[in-house]
């Protein structure tokens, strides 16, 4: 390898460090990590007033929502504040033409008119602490990753048992840094959880999938749920005896506004991100992973979309599952935009260069790191093939076909039939049965029955021959595809609830025989053992090994940079990102602003379009510009960005002032920066946040709701 110059050496240890702005940050190592960064932006509260086990901190007003989204206590009565795509689903089921909260919207005018959601959730973490020497207890040198994880596995259990905790609490332990650290959570969660409060759609989902992902947006994204709990103020499963939650900790508003450059922190809980990878992990989701996904969707959301605009019912039925797949869909294409005008694979490889030249100076690490880069890219050549198969078999089954979904869940109900007898069959049957109940509510078979025949052909078409049933490109020619669908759904006992209904009244080994014969389980297991026998393997193998060289990679990167902050990738854990509100410029003669008004919803106005129109009541606040309290002057601000390091489970998440005040919303990032869940870049990364005096305006001067704003702790100033 030829030397690197001092000059681009020297250039490159200048942005070696982190960005400001980038980061998911647990909230117990702010003080020895961030406080002082945070202060110099112009945070005035300090690490302690964020996490602390002491007393009450902001911590306690933050909650995971369902496991998917973040919400934020905003009253002493434990009322919770989150997007409306995170309640989507609540609202969804409890909808139906005669009373269609989606399209109206829904308040209630007093606690009992709240409606609960089976099955929704609000968890709070209690404390988190490091455990990596307990859970690495054991380790010795030349151990495989098999008995490595067998050690860990064991520790794990022991240290769940023996970790002291409420009746009321759970216990987890998580792996951060690649399994290089460990940390157990002690975490509270209610199973309560009423819907209080939606706009409708035209506010809640302003823009829809036209503006997904975009800027400048106008969408009020946000809605109310309440927790309940026991007369003892613990979680307790739904009763009309319960409660409101007393909080002990909730967010106070400020209605005091924001500027370009002002400190922003948001509170919540990211899924998951993949920030360490190397260049040639960069290529392999640019390449190969993205572009398979985002092909498969153009055809499912084409059929998908065209259904919906032409009967009213399908658009009802089957708009949470359109957002859902758009969602992906639109993210991936801003990623792969992204990645390519951040030239995120050549600056990866530049710092690669660094990391090399840094091995060479010290022989120790060149002997334990110096091949990493080299094998990595080796493996992901190898992993190409099968990574497409995948993508296409997932897609194919698991996302958008929903027939072939029903048949691998009653395939796996048989599994546990064989395996575990009559006994594990019964409790999965009683899991299973109110499930699909649910799922065939929003189903139409003859939706359904198109995109199976596009994407049947397009998986035939795309897939390795030697990764196919044996005998089914013979039998599903292109020119039988459609005649060939259209007998399978006739004939399957899966394209109904009705009929799904009457196979859940089967006795186990009669109900067995049901499935065993019905053509779409017959057709799932063909590509379901297709797949398990001549894909996943070879996947699966050469993953554990790339997932191997990671975690040896990460731990030379921090051992070859000892100046460097590292933060965990995202995996579900409370984080807390920090940055500024700010604008940018996505491409060459465009500057976008970092604030924009109910002026800019008006001039999106499209009467009667399902995207685009606006409540007549809205356009009539808006005309008459009464704003109260909530505008300034003339003008009503509706969303704002920032250059916060967010991602998926960041939905919901309060957006705090410098002083720890609430002041917007968290609900999406600009498109030319999807990209940052893999590849950070400070120019045009920055995410998409609701101004909570619009939220206050909407709920009080739009909906009447004064009730629930009388319960908040609101500051003017």
């Amino acid at each position: 390898m030829k030397k690197i110059t001092a000059f681009f050496l020297a250039l490159f240890l200048f942005a070696l460090p982190l960005q400001a702005d980038e980061g998911m940050w647990l909230p117990s190592l702010l003080k020895q990590l961030n406080e002082k960064d945070m202060q110099a932006l112009g945070m005035q509260i300090t690490a302690e007033d964020i996490y602390s086990l002491n007393g009450g901190s902001l911590k306690d007003a933050i909650v995971s929502f369902g496991g998917f989204c973040t919400a934020s206590v905003i009253s002493s009565q434990g009322l919770l504040l989150t997007n409306h795509h995170c309640g989507y689903s609540a609202i969804q089921s409890h909808s139906s033409l005669e009373h269609n909260y989606l399209e109206d919207g829904f308040w209630a005018g007093s606690p009992a008119e709240e409606l609960p959601n089976p099955g929704l959730t609000a968890t709070f973490l209690v404390r988190m602490e490091e455990v990596t020497q307990q859970v690495i207890q054991g380790f010795k040198r030349g151990m495989t990753a098999a008995e490595r994880q067998s050690i860990i596995d064991q520790n794990i259990d022991r240290l769940l048992k023996e970790t002291p905790h409420k009746a009321h609490e759970e216990v987890q332990i998580k792996p951060f840094f690649k399994g290089l650290q460990y940390y157990l959570l002690v975490t509270v969660t209610y199973r309560d959880v009423r819907l209080v409060g939606t706009p409708p759609e035209s506010i809640g989902k302003f823009g829809a999938d036209t503006d997904n992902w975009e800027w400048p947006r106008h969408t009020g994204d946000f809605s109310l749920f309440r927790i309940y709990a026991g007369p003892d103020n613990l979680p307790a499963d739904y009763s009309p005896d319960n409660r409101p939650y007393q909080a002990p900790k909730h967010l106070r508003i400020s209605l005091q506004g924001i500027k370009e450059g002002d400190f922003t922190l948001v509170f919540g809980y990211p899924a998951r991100t993949n920030e360490y990878l190397p260049a040639s992990g960069i290529k392999h989701i640019l390449e190969v992973m993205d572009p398979v996904r985002v092909g498969v969707r153009d055809r499912s959301l084409a059929l998908i979309g065209a259904a919906m605009r032409s009967n009213p019912i399908v658009k009802l039925k089957y708009a949470s599952k359109f957002a859902r797949i758009a969602n992906g869909w639109k993210k991936w294409i801003g990623e792969m935009q992204g990645l390519k005008r951040s030239q995120a694979i050549a600056k990866r490889t530049q710092f690669e260069l660094l990391f090399l030249e840094r091995l060479q100076n010290n022989p120790s690490w060149q002997e334990i790191y110096g091949d990493l880069l080299p094998r990595f890219k080796v493996l992901y050549a190898d992993l190409a093939p099968y990574e497409r198969s995948k993508q296409y078999y997932t897609e194919f089954t698991g996302r958008n076909v929903d027939l072939l979904s029903y048949a691998g869940l009653f395939r796996r109900l048989l599994k546990i039939y064989r395996e575990s007898g009559e006994k594990g069959f019964l409790e999965f049957k009683e899991r299973l049965q109110p499930y699909l109940q649910k799922q065939y509510k929003n189903y139409f078979a003859e939706v359904d029955r198109k995109v199976f025949a596009a994407l049947m052909e397009m998986y035939l078409n795309k897939v390795p021959e030697n990764h196919l049933p044996k005998g089914l490109k013979e039998e599903w020619t292109q020119k039988q595809i459609e005649e060939l669908s259209k007998k399978l759904y006739e004939n399957s006992s899966f394209s109904t609830w009705e009929t799904v209904e009457k196979l859940f009244e089967l006795k186990p080994e009669e109900l067995k025989k049901e499935i065993e014969n019905d053509p779409a389980y017959l057709l799932f297991s063909r590509l379901a053992e297709a797949y398990e026998k001549q894909v996943q393997p070879k996947y699966q193998h050469i993953k554990e090994e790339i997932e191997e060289l990671e975690r040896s990679y990460l731990r030379g990167l921090i051992t070859v940079f000892p100046k460097k902050k590292f933060y965990p990738d995202a995996n579900g854990t409370l984080r807390v990102t920090y940055g500024q509100v700010r604008g940018y410029q996505p491409r060459d003669g465009v500057v976008y602003l970092s604030k924009t008004y109910l002026k800019g919803v008006m001039e999106k106005y499209k009467p009667g379009d399902y995207e685009f129109d606006v409540p007549k009541k809205l356009r009539e606040l808006y005309r008459r510009k009464r704003y109260g309290r909530y505008g300034e002057g003339s003008r009503m601000p509706v969303c704002f960005l920032g250059t916060n390091h967010t991602t998926g489970g960041n939905s919901g998440s309060p957006v705090l002032d410098a002083r720890g005040q609430l002041i917007g919303l968290n609900f999406d990032r600009v498109w030319e920066g999807t990209m940052s869940d893999i590849y950070y870049d400070g120019s045009i990364c920055r995410n998409i946040m609701v101004d909570i005096r619009y939220v206050l305006f909407i709920i009080d001067r739009f909906a009447g709701a004064s009730r629930l704003v009388e319960e908040m702790d609101i500051v003017a100033d």
